[in-house]
């Protein structure tokens, strides 16, 4: 049956996607606000290395492997960018600029994007328009470079790269993940309160990564006035950057997992709608969790309606 799917999303995309997407698109200037090898060669190394062996199976998330700043952010050296409360780094009109590097990736993974991004217009605020070149700033979403990562917030720096390598990071929880971080958020588990909530086995984690779990204090972040969220996609697995197999993150409430990589969770929904509510009319009620009940061809006609 999956056979089967994947052949029919193919099909679609032929026809509808790729085509559409390099006739459509203008290509924009070179992107300025990308991957530092500095920050890189800081960070990854010697985990670096788990990005590569990583398999679906595995129990922890492929966004923590990407050996960045907690594992998928990007960052000027070690300068630390949150964008959930320095407004300067938010999204005009809630609308983010987008190009796709469409020979990055397959059909089927275009697909995945799309539906990423569909997932954003359904359930959020946020919205994506494609590049144009009165654009002062956009993202390039390219998948030739390893890892799942990108910069938290508009960065002001003209284009700005978010990165998911195909075909690992292709997934659709993770592109959502992603956007996330553009859009403005870093990750649950760096919230200020947060030692109410989860507490971290220090000894447990890899030496050299004890800074990916470091707090940001509340007037770099804010939760909205909702409660921590055990369930969000921008959540650390239990055995995030663990040097033994052990838990590095143990939840002190009756949980049964730390996050998850498939779709938002109501808070994530909530938090991102409160963060662009300025630009944003749309109704609160109107973000509640859903099954999405598009099939393939509505997902491409839709992304066909972004260049209209």
């Amino acid at each position: 049956m999956l056979t089967c799917l994947l052949l029919i999303a193919s099909n679609f995309v032929n026809i509808f996607g790729s085509k559409l997407i390099s006739g459509l698109q203008i290509v924009p200037p070179q992107v300025k606000y990308g991957i530092n090898p500095d920050a890189f060669n800081s960070h990854g190394n010697e985990y670096f290395s788990n990005y590569v062996q990583y398999n679906d199976d595995d129990e922890g998330f492929i966004w923590e492997k990407s050996g960045l700043y907690e594992g998928d952010i990007m960052t000027y050296s070690n300068e630390i960018r949150n964008g959930i409360l320095n407004e300067t780094l938010r999204w005009p009109n809630a609308t983010i600029p987008f190009y796709i590097e469409e020979d990055h990736f397959s059909d089927d993974e275009l697909l995945v994007i799309m539906s990423a991004m569909l997932e954003y217009h359904e359930k959020t605020c946020l919205r994506f328009k494609p590049y144009n070149s009165k654009d002062e700033n956009w993202v390039v979403v390219t998948g030739n470079r390893e890892g799942c990562w990108s910069s938290v917030g508009m960065q002001n720096e003209g284009g700005q790269q978010l990165n998911v390598n195909s075909p690992k990071c292709v997934k659709k929880g993770t592109v959502i993940h992603e956007f996330l971080h553009a859009a403005g958020f870093a990750h649950q588990h760096s919230s200020s309160n947060r030692d109410d909530y989860i507490e971290i086995v220090w000894e447990n984690i890899l030496d050299g990564h004890e800074s990916n779990f470091k707090k940001y204090n509340k007037s770099i972040v804010t939760d909205y006035g909702t409660s921590y969220d055990y369930e969000s996609i921008m959540h650390y697995s239990r055995k995030a950057f663990s040097k033994n197999g052990n838990d590095t993150i143990i939840p002190l409430r009756n949980v049964t997992q730390l996050g998850q990589r498939d779709k938002f969770s109501l808070n994530d929904v909530y938090k991102l709608n409160r963060m662009y509510n300025a630009s944003c009319h749309k109704p609160e009620t109107e973000s509640k969790e859903r099954e999405s009940n598009t099939d393939f061809e509505s997902t491409i006609k839709w992304f066909e309606t972004l260049f209209n």
